[in-house]
């Protein structure tokens, strides 16, 4: 028996602690069960468990001091929770408090085998959460902390918040959670919520059932039956319309989907992690986000650093990144020239990581193979003169400008400008705007502009005499 798992199961009502011990039994689980608070208390201090499952209400009080006592008494053990149909409220507060995950009365066998299958796979967990959270790169105290935030939550079926500006590394984290969760050998999906149509996100999200509507001539699985036994991560959750909100909302509580078209439940083993770069507290306000869900979603929040949070980082990011990209190219890593260091080092990356890898991407292509110098790093330079002189991005009323097009017009009039001032000399117009020709050849052709590769050669040939 000491090579057996061991669970605890604590609940005031005979039947509910027989049903579960008989079920453990059967999964090749010694079970042992008390009825009251002080009992279970007494137990864990004599014996070891791998898992402890409790009632919510007992005789001598609540399941909520049992889960706190097994929080700072016992860390590396998981304790769920058992709560009354509907009682979302003491979930949520189960595990906040530290619960490993919960189940709803009356106990269903199938929701019940998967929360303790994972529980039981956490021993094995350890040993990998330190090579699985090297994907994270940086050793600043706010990369540490983070770090170490994931860890803990990979120990814990709760539903994650991950809050942080675009290009911070939300998904990232969201990996590294499931990663190094008890559910790493199943299915990570994400899924990017305003992307999909909201015709569509029902049948997307659940599934369908063959002539549910015209064109469904087969049953399909959702994302949910996608993600089962796995996490299901919703990126820009924001972006959910109410009425999916409300879907969603119940799926998450009852552990239960429906597919379109089907008079029936399936239950589903999901964790669900979700982000947005928006501000759900302020979305509430305006009636344009579901309080509710926004307390069932964000019951643990994890908040990504913008780069400029860690700047001492930059450096080995950069580097990590560079080896990244030449390594999915089949290239050479150049070596970045002090000045080019510095450059970089000054950025203020409004647009985090992401533009980090923007900017040494094009830098690979404008480089010469060896090394890259502060011309290959092609800084947005109508961005700069923005930036310098204060101007405001206002899009068009409609909205359908976005600042990406906005900075190309820009920079196409300047380019244009210099054209025309030079009678069509490339060379001269690249000294006009205070770049290499080449660096005025690659944004011509990435703006549309490039015509004449013959005078480009001669431009070239004047330039190098």
């Amino acid at each position: 028996m000491s090579d057996q798992f061991k669970c605890l199961v604590v609940d005031d009502e005979t039947d509910i602690r027989e049903l579960v011990v008989l079920t453990l039994e059967r999964m090749d689980i010694y079970a042992d069960s008390a009825s009251n608070i002080s009992d279970a208390k007494h137990m864990l201090a004599s014996k070891e468990y791998n898992l402890c499952l409790t009632d919510m209400h007992l005789p001598d009080g609540m399941g909520l001091e049992l889960v706190t006592h097994i929080s700072n008494e016992y860390s590396g053990l998981p304790v769920a929770v058992i709560t009354a149909y509907g009682s979302a409220e003491n979930a949520v507060s189960a595990l906040k408090a530290g619960a490993f995950d919960y189940l709803t009365k009356p106990i269903s066998l199938k929701q019940l085998r998967p929360l303790v299958e994972s529980a039981l796979k956490l021993s094995s967990t350890d040993s990998k959460s330190s090579k699985s959270t090297a994907d994270l790169i940086g050793n600043s105290a706010a990369i540490n902390q983070i770090r170490a935030m994931i860890e803990k939550l990979a120990r814990s079926q709760a539903p994650v918040y991950i809050s942080g500006e675009s290009g911070s590394g939300k998904e990232l984290a969201a990996r590294l959670i499931h990663q190094n969760s008890s559910r790493r050998d199943e299915a990570f999906v994400a899924v990017n919520c305003g992307a999909i149509p909201e015709t569509l996100m029902e049948s997307e999200f659940f599934g369908y059932k063959k002539g549910a509507f015209t064109g469904a001539v087969k049953d399909t699985s959702g994302l949910f039956q996608a993600a089962n036994g796995g996490t299901l991560f919703l990126d820009e959750v924001a972006d959910l319309p109410l009425l999916m909100q409300v879907k969603l909302l119940r799926a998450i509580q009852e552990k239960k989907v429906r597919a379109v078209g089907d008079t029936i439940e399936e239950a589903v083993d999901v964790r669900i992690i979700s982000a947005t770069h928006k501000n759900l507290t302020e979305m509430m306000a305006e009636g344009l986000f579901r309080q509710d869900l926004y307390y069932r979603l964000n019951v643990i929040q994890l908040k990504m650093p913008s780069l400029r949070d860690h700047p001492e980082d930059i450096p080995e990011l950069t580097q990590k990144l560079l080896e990244k990209l030449c390594k999915a190219q089949s290239i050479a890593i150049p070596t970045l020239e002090p000045e080019a260091n510095k450059l970089i080092a000054s950025r203020p990356f409004t647009g985090n990581v992401r533009e980090l890898e923007n900017i040494l991407e094009r830098a690979l292509a404008l480089c010469d193979g060896e090394k890259i110098c502060v011309d290959d790093l092609l800084i947005d330079e109508a961005a700069n003169a923005m930036h310098a002189e204060g101007v405001q991005f206002s899009p068009s009323k409609d909205g359908d400008t976005s600042l990406p097009n906005y900075l190309e017009d820009i920079e196409k009039r300047e380019i244009l400008k210099a054209l025309e001032k030079s009678n069509n000399n490339k060379t001269a117009a690249a000294k006009l705007l205070g770049v290499s020709f080449r660096t005025l050849r690659y944004r011509l052709t990435k703006l549309g502009l490039a015509k004449d590769d013959a005078q480009d050669t001669d431009d070239k040939m004047l330039e190098e005499r």
